[in-house]
This record gives structure tokens, C-alpha cells and sequence, in this order.
């Protein structure tokens, strides 16, 4: 009798499924006709304005999960990776679970790209589930420890960011002035990969994590100047690992790695802790500055929710932050989108009315933005609450290829924006200053704040 207790939620999820596409058709509708008779610019560029933005997404995404919930194109949408000329889009939350842990029908593709950036090898971010990922993998995590986090991690983002807001005058570029360099510190002091300069890594893995998995286009001109890059960071890496043999061994990541590259630990010769540590420096330092402005970005868009997790900052409370700020995250998450490739032909959703069968070779797109916000599986999924369990997010994936650095990053970015948000009377600057100005990358470049000193 079970079934009778449930169908109740149940059908109220169906309900709320129902309501949120048809209001998310409706908005849509009225974005193309405000496009259609508003001003500056072309109709297209102001419609891609409108739905191209993070509300626009989540509407385009609530229409989908209703009327095509698995959505199949033959046509290529990304054309950086090989693929047979067809894309498929999943939305639905039980879907894109499903994609991400079948990892022998749906592949990762980074491979190439990879192994341009290391010269020819491979990182697990790029391997199928073989003995070599577990091998790397395990190695990887023998020396990124959990235990780190609260012990060498959060002092080092605390610290370092609670000096740089101390010393501001009233006004802060928030990427530039916080979040890049903190970021930069935990890789100097906890990975024990300064680089040669803040900026060079800055631009190195900036430029390498958007050639990887942000040019879905192949731009020839980011190809020249990734390869250029990753050159220099392969350079710069061998000579600062050589360089640290020859010192007294220090307990970071980077010591770490040559004990036991000295134990000979397969897979540790130096070779593979350069690519291995390029790997994951890719994945840290521009990530963790970008997501750290998209959530300020989107509490300060929410003022109670802003003025709620500002008095939590300052009140020291870290859990009540925390929820704040990654329930910003599930609104703005940097990744939108998670794709593979099918491995052979198969299927999504088997036995449902929404099954859709897959040919080898097709790329699969499946969207955690909208397995955040399905109603099937999300109570009050529209509304910013912040009493979700942590099950409810999937801001770095999910399955075998869910982000390496996952526990730094849900450590990392409450602390990194406590002492700023703890600030009195924090606000955006005047006119165009108060945005995020993303330049001509991906990540957020400028971003003024204001406070009282």
C-alpha cells in the first residue's frame, strides 16, 4: 500500500512539472516579443541576451523537461571533439544521473585536447574507466588528502583572504583583487605550484581550462594560444619540479608526489606528476575565482538572500554561509552543462515514454542546471531555499568523472568570500562597474563592490 501514500507527491511533481514548462513557454514568448520591439542592437543579439543568460537558461531548460525532455539533433553542436554530426541534450534529473554514471555507453572525449596540453599524455580527467585511471586516480588522492581541508586548505583561503579585505579602502575588483589571488596562494602554499608569476598561471590555466572545456567551436585563434600556453606551463612545471629535488622536502602536494615518485610508486615518475599536477591545476584556479563571483553575483541580484548570508558572515556562522552560497551556485553554476559520447549504440531513459535511442559517436550534453531545478526530483525547486541536502546540487558532475577537487571547492569558496561579505553595508558599484565584465574569456575579469571602511 506504499503506492497509495506516494501518489500524492507524486502527482504533485507531475503538477509542478507541468506549471513550471508552461510558465517557462510563456516567458519565453514574451522575452522574443520585448526582443522583437525593444532597442540597441539586432533582435538576435538582444533575444541571446535574454535566454542565453542563467534565467534564461533555467526557462529554456523547463520548457524541455516537459515537452522534450531527451531532445535529439542531427546536427553538430560541438565540433572541438570528433562526434557523427548528431547531438542529444538531456534535462530530466533521473537522465543526466543516469548518463554520468554509464561510463562504459557514454565516454568522456577530452582525450585530445589533453594530451596536447601535457605533449602527449593523458590525464585521468580524460581516460575511461581502465587500471590506469585507478592507478592515477589513487596516486592523486594519496597526496590531495580530505584531511588537508580543514587542517591546511580552509587556514590558507581564510587567512589570506581576511588580509587582502583589511586592507581595502572602501572598494574592491573582486576577481582581480580577492578571488584570483587567493586562489593563487592555496596553489603556492598547498599544492606548492607558485609558477613564475600570479599572472602567468592566471593565464595559463585560464586559457587551458577554456580550451578544454569551454570551446565547443574550436576557435583556431584559442588553439594557437592555448598550445602556447601549455608549452610554457609544461616547461615552467619540469623546471620547478627538478628544482624542488634539489631542496630540504616540503609537506605540500608537490613534495608529496616526489617521495613517492623517490619510492618508485608506478605512475609517479616526474613525467606523470607534471601532468597529473597540470591536470589539476586547470581545474583549480580559474574555477574556483569564477564560481566564487558568479555566487556573489547572484546573491547580490537576491537582496534578503544577500543581507541574510552578509549576517551570517558576520555573525561567524560558516554553515549558514555555506547553504547561501551554494544555493547561489545551483542558480549560476559555472558548467551548465556535462557532455560525453556514446560509445555504441544505446539508449537514454529505457523503458520510459521518453526514450530515445543513441547512435555511436552522437554527442550527449546533460545538463546538472536543469537536474537542479526538476521538480520530479527537487522540492520547491524555483524558490532559493537554503535547507537543501547536499544531494540536491551537482555543481562539479556526478559519477566516476564528478570534479577531483570537489570537497576543496565546497570548503574553499564560503571561506574565500567570508571577510568581504562580512563587511559593512556591501554593495555594487555605480553603472556598468557593479557587473561582472567577463572581457573577451569565459571568467569573470572586474567586478566592483563597495562597503563602508
Amino acid at each position: 500500500m506504499q503506492w497509495l501514500f506516494n501518489l500524492p507527491i507524486v502527482l504533485w511533481r507531475r503538477l509542478m512539472l507541468i506549471l513550471q514548462g508552461l510558465w517557462a513557454l510563456l516567458w519565453l514568448i514574451g522575452s522574443g516579443i520585448a526582443a522583437l520591439f525593444g532597442r540597441g542592437g539586432t533582435i538576435g543579439s538582444r533575444l541571446a541576451a535574454t535566454i542565453g543568460g542563467p534565467k534564461g537558461l533555467r526557462m529554456v531548460f523547463a520548457v524541455l523537461r516537459l515537452f522534450l525532455p531527451n531532445l535529439v539533433l542531427n546536427r553538430a553542436i560541438i565540433t572541438a571533439y570528433p562526434s557523427n554530426g548528431v547531438t542529444a541534450l538531456a534535462t530530466r534529473r533521473a537522465d543526466v544521473i543516469d548518463i554520468l554514471s554509464r561510463d562504459a555507453d557514454f565516454g568522456v572525449v577530452y582525450a585530445p585536447r589533453m594530451e596536447m596540453i601535457t605533449g602527449g599524455e593523458n590525464f585521468f580527467l580524460g581516460m575511461q574507466d581502465t587500471p590506469r585511471y585507478t592507478r592515477d586516480t589513487s596516486n592523486m588522492r594519496l597526496v590531495v588528502r580530505r584531511d588537508d581541508v580543514p587542517e591546511i586548505v580552509t587556514p590558507c583561503v581564510s587567512n589570506a583572504a581576511r588580509a587582502i579585505v583589511a586592507m581595502l579602502p572602501g572598494a574592491i575588483d573582486v576577481p582581480q583583487a580577492l578571488t584570483m589571488p587567493v586562489a593563487q596562494k592555496l596553489l603556492d602554499v598547498y599544492f606548492g605550484t607558485p609558477g613564475p608569476s600570479e599572472a602567468a598561471m592566471a593565464e595559463w590555466t585560464s586559457l587551458l581550462f577554456w580550451y578544454l572545456f569551454i570551446d565547443l567551436q574550436a576557435d583556431p585563434a584559442l588553439d594557437t594560444r592555448a598550445t602556447a600556453a601549455a608549452a610554457s606551463f609544461r616547461s615552467w612545471m619540469d623546471g620547478h619540479i627538478a628544482a624542488r629535488r634539489q631542496e630540504q622536502p616540503k609537506e605540500d602536494v608537490l613534495g608529496r608526489c616526489i617521495v613517492m615518485g623517490d619510492a618508485k610508486l608506478p605512475g609517479m615518475t616526474d613525467l606523470d606528476i607534471r601532468n597529473n599536477l597540470i591536470g589539476l591545476l586547470i581545474g583549480e584556479l580559474p574555477t574556483l575565482s569564477a564560481c566564487a563571483n558568479l555566487a556573489l553575483d547572484e546573491l547580490l541580484d537576491r537582496p534578503r538572500a544577500f543581507a541574510a548570508a552578509c549576517a551570517a558572515a558576520q555573525a561567524g556562522d560558516d554553515a549558514t554561509l555555506s547553504a547561501y552560497v551554494f544555493e547561489a551556485l545551483r542558480f549560476r553554476p559555472l558548467n551548465p552543462l556535462i557532455y560525453r559520447r556514446a560509445m555504441h549504440d544505446t539508449v537514454i531513459a529505457g523503458g520510459k515514454l521518453r526514450r530515445r535511442r543513441i547512435a555511436k559517436g552522437s554527442i550527449v550534453m546533460a545538463s546538472n542546471l536543469s537536474a537542479m531545478f526538476d521538480p520530479l526530483a527537487i522540492a520547491d525547486a524555483t524558490a532559493f531555499r537554503t535547507d537543501r541536502p547536499w544531494e540536491a546540487y551537482m555543481l562539479w558532475g556526478s559519477g566516476m568523472h564528478s570534479c577531483f577537487g570537489a570537497h576543496i571547492n565546497r570548503a574553499v569558496l564560503p571561506a574565500m568570500l567570508k571577510p568581504l561579505l562580512a563587511m559593512p553595508n556591501l554593495r555594487r558599484a555605480s553603472g556598468a562597474r557593479g557587473q561582472i565584465d567577463k572581457g573577451d574569456t569565459p571568467f569573470p575579469q572586474h567586478f566592483h563592490l563597495e562597503f563602508d571602511a
